[in-house]
C-alpha cells in the first residue's frame, strides 16, 4: 500500500494528451481491429462489474463475491495495455493505491477502485462496509463505461500501439509479479499470464520477418507464467532474462520492421529501450523543465568545479563535495552532519547522489522536483551551506577561468555576467552525470550467467517475492519511481523508530512539513537500494548501521511490528518471516547493485 506524492514530469503531459485525439478512422487497418478489440474487452469489464455489484446486493458469501472481484479483475488485466497508457486518469481511478494520494498543489485523491473494493471483500465486508462497496461500485461502473466510450471514438496509431505493448511487458516485469496491485486476491501471475495473452493478439495484427519467433517467445513466457506454484517458488530472474527479455527484445525489432513514424517525446524510459536493462534505456535528462536544461559535456564539467567548489558556502568552508562525497557513493558516512557552523546537526541523514537524476523529485520530503531546485535549495539552506548564489555569481565573474568555462558551457551573445540559473543548471548537470546502472546485477540481467552467485540469485527473488521489497523499491532502479510511465514518486510511512531499540518514533514530520495532510505525517521517499551498501547508515534520521538491521526492521513489521504507534503506516505491519539464511541473501543481493 502506498503514501504516494504525484509528481507529473515535464513533457509527460502528451501522454495525457492523447485522450484528446480524433475519431477512428478507415476500418480493417490493423489499429483500428485493435480498437474493436478494445470496445468488446471494455464491454467485458463492464458486464463483470455490474454482475459482482448484482452479486453484492443479494449475497453476503465472500468466496462468492470474491470469485466475482477475480474475474473483474481478469477483464480489466486484458486491456490494461492500452488503458494506463491512452487514458491514464480513468486508470488512476479504476486501479490506483487505496490510500490518498497527495498531489504537488497540495489536493488530496481519495481512493477508489478495484484495490478498495479488494479490501472491502477480503479483509472487512461488513454490514457498515456493504453501503461503501456499493458506492465503490457504482463509480466503478462509471469508468468502465468511459473506457468503453473512449475506445469506440479514439484513432489509436500503430507506433502508440507498439509503445503501449511493450510498456505493458515491463510493467509485468516491475509490477506484476509481486501482488503489487492484488496483495490480498494474490493472483498476480494468472493475472500476468491473462495481460501477456492479450498483447500476444494485438501483435498478430502486425507482420514482423519472424513472426514465428515472436509468437514463440510469447507462448513461453504465458506457459511460465502459467504453471501453477507459489509465489514465493517462483523464479523471477529466470523469468526475466529467459522470458521477458527475449520478448520485449523482439517486440522493439518489430517495431523497428514496421517503419512507423519516429514520434519522441521526454521520458525516463527511452522509447526504443529494448529491456529494461539496457545501458542506455533511462534518460537521465527526462526531468529537466526545458530542452535546453539537457547536461552536456561542458556544463558537467564546469558543474563539477563548482561541486568542489566552497565558495558557494556562505563561510567559504563548505563545497556540495563536502557532505557528498565520491569515495562514500557521494554520501558522508555520518548518522547525521554538522550544520556549517559545527554546533549542531542538520535535520536528515545525506542521501546519495548517485541515479538522483532518475527521480522526480528530490529530498526525502520529495519538496523538490527538479535537480536544479535542489541546487538552489541547499545552497541558501542556513544550516547545510547558508549561501547566496547572488554573490556568488560576482565572485565567479571575476575569475577569469570560471568566466571562460561559463562562456563554453552557456554561449551568449555579449555576456557580462553569469546568471544564478546557470548555476543551478551546471551542477545539476553535474549530478546527471553521475547516473549509473552497472552492476553486477545489470550485467547478469543483459546476459553474463556468471556475474551472480546462488546466493545472490536467491536474494533477488526474494526481494522480488517473499520479502515483498519490490512493491516499493521497483525493479529494475529499486527506487519509487512508479515504472513503466515513471511519471510519480511514492513517500511510504513506515514507522522509523527515534533511535534503534525506541518505542517512539522518530518526530520528523517529513512530507507533511509542507503538505500538512494527516496521511503525510511521517512519510518519506521510498530512495534507492541500488549502492545502499555502500552508503549507510541507512533511513532518513541514520537510525540503522548495517543492512541487516534494516532488513531485521522490515522482516518485524515496520514500526507498528515493532510496537510504535503509527496509525498511517502504509507497510504492512505483518512479520515477513524471514529465516536468517533469507536475510543473508537479501543482503548479499543488495551488495550485488553496488556501482562496479
Amino acid at each position: 500500500m502506498h503514501s504516494t506524492f504525484k509528481i507529473i514530469a515535464a513533457g509527460l503531459l502528451v501522454i495525457i494528451g492523447w485522450s484528446l485525439l480524433a475519431f477512428h478512422g478507415d476500418p480493417d487497418i490493423a489499429s483500428d481491429l485493435v480498437r474493436k478489440k478494445l470496445v468488446l474487452q471494455a464491454d467485458s469489464f463492464l458486464t463483470t462489474v455490474r454482475r459482482l455489484r448484482a452479486t453484492a446486493a443479494g449475497t453476503n458469501n465472500k468466496l462468492i463475491l470474491q470469485r466475482r472481484f477475480r474475474q473483474a479483475r481478469l477483464a480489466y488485466k486484458r486491456m490494461e495495455w492500452a488503458t494506463e497508457y491512452f487514458d491514464p486518469l480513468t486508470s488512476r481511478q479504476v486501479n490506483g493505491p487505496p490510500v490518498p494520494e497527495t498531489e504537488l498543489n497540495g489536493q488530496v485523491m481519495q481512493p477508489e477502485g478495484l484495490q478498495i473494493i479488494e479490501e472491502l471483500l477480503f479483509l472487512r465486508l461488513s454490514p457498515s462496509s456493504r453501503k461503501q462497496l456499493a458506492v465503490s461500485l457504482g463509480k466503478l461502473i462509471v469508468n468502465a463505461e468511459a473506457y468503453r466510450d473512449y475506445f469506440t471514438h479514439a484513432d489509436l496509431q500503430d507506433w502508440q500501439i507498439m509503445d503501449a505493448v511493450k510498456l505493458e511487458v515491463f510493467r509485468i516485469e516491475a509490477l506484476g509479479l509481486n501482488d503489487f496491485d492484488d496483495p490480498l486476491a494474490r493472483q498476480c501471475f494468472v493475472e500476468s499470464a491473462v495481460a501477456l495473452n492479450s498483447v500476444r493478439e494485438v501483435t498478430k495484427h502486425y507482420t514482423l520477418d519472424d513472426k514465428d519467433r515472436l509468437k514463440q517467445l510469447f507462448t513461453q513466457a504465458i506457459h511460465y507464467l502459467s504453471v501453477p506454484i507459489a509465489s514465493d517458488r517462483f523464479d523471477r530472474a529466470a523469468f526475466l532474462t529467459a522470458y521477458a527479455n527475449p520478448l520485449t527484445q523482439q517486440l522493439t525489432r518489430l517495431h523497428k520492421q514496421l517503419d512507423l513514424p519516429n514520434i519522441r517525446y521526454n521520458r525516463l524510459l527511452n522509447q526504443d529501450a529494448a529491456t529494461l536493462f539496457d545501458s542506455s534505456s533511462f534518460n537521465r535528462n527526462a526531468y529537466i523543465d526545458a530542452p535546453e536544461d539537457s547536461a552536456t559535456t561542458q556544463k558537467i564539467a564546469l558543474g563539477k568545479k563548482l561541486f568542489f567548489d566552497p565558495r558557494l558556502s556562505g563561510t567559504m568552508t563548505r563545497s556540495c563535495a563536502s557532505c557528498h562525497q565520491p569515495e562514500k557513493a557521494f554520501t558522508d558516512g555520518l548518522t547525521k552532519n554538522l550544520d556549517i557552523t559545527g554546533e549542531k546537526t542538520i535535520l536528515r541523514n545525506t542521501p546519495t547522489l548517485i541515479n538522483a537524476a532518475l527521480q522526480p523529485a528530490q529530498f526525502y520530503d520529495l519538496r523538490a522536483t527538479s535537480l536544479e531546485d535542489q541546487v538552489g535549495d541547499v545552497i541558501g539552506n542556513r544550516d547545510e551551506m547558508h549561501g547566496d548564489i547572488r554573490l556568488s555569481v560576482q565572485q565567479f565573474w571575476q575569475d577569469k577561468n570560471y568566466r571562460e568555462l561559463f562562456a563554453v558551457a552557456f554561449p551568449v551573445k555579449g555576456r557580462v555576467a553569469i546568471d544564478t540559473a546557470e548555476i543551478k543548471n551546471a551542477l545539476a548537470s553535474y549530478v546527471r552525470s553521475l547516473t549509473a546502472l552497472n552492476s553486477r546485477f545489470d550485467d547478469y540481467m543483459r546476459g553474463d550467467q556468471k556475474m551472480l552467485n546462488q546466493t545472490e540469485i536467491n536474494g533477488f527473488n526474494l526481494f522480488m517475492g517473499k520479502a515483498r521489497c519490490s512493491t516499493c523499491h521497483y525493479l529494475p532502479l529499486f527506487n519509487s519511481t512508479l515504472p513503466p510511465r515513471y511519471m510519480q514518486m511514492d513517500a511510504e510511512v513506515i514507522g522509523v523508530p527515534k533511535t534503534r531499540n525506541s518505542k517512539a518514533i522518530d518526530p520528523d514530520p517529513g512530507l507533511y512539513a509542507f503538505q500538512p495532510v494527516e496521511s503525510n505525517r511521517y512519510a518519506f521517499k521510498v530512495t534507492t537500494v541500488r549502492n545502499t551498501a555502500r552508503s549507510a547508515p541507512y533511513m532518513h534520521n541514520g537510525v540503522y548501521k548495517t543492512l541487516e538491521e534494516v532488513i531485521d526492521f522490515y522482516d518485524q513489521g515496520g514500526g507498528t511490528g515493532l510496537g510504535l504507534k503509527v496509525p498511517n503506516q502504509t507497510l504492512s505491519a505483518d512479520r515477513l518471516q524471514l529465516s536468517a539464511k533469507e536475510k543473508k541473501e537479501i543482503a548479499a543481493f543488495i551488495r550485488a547493485l553496488n556501482n562496479r
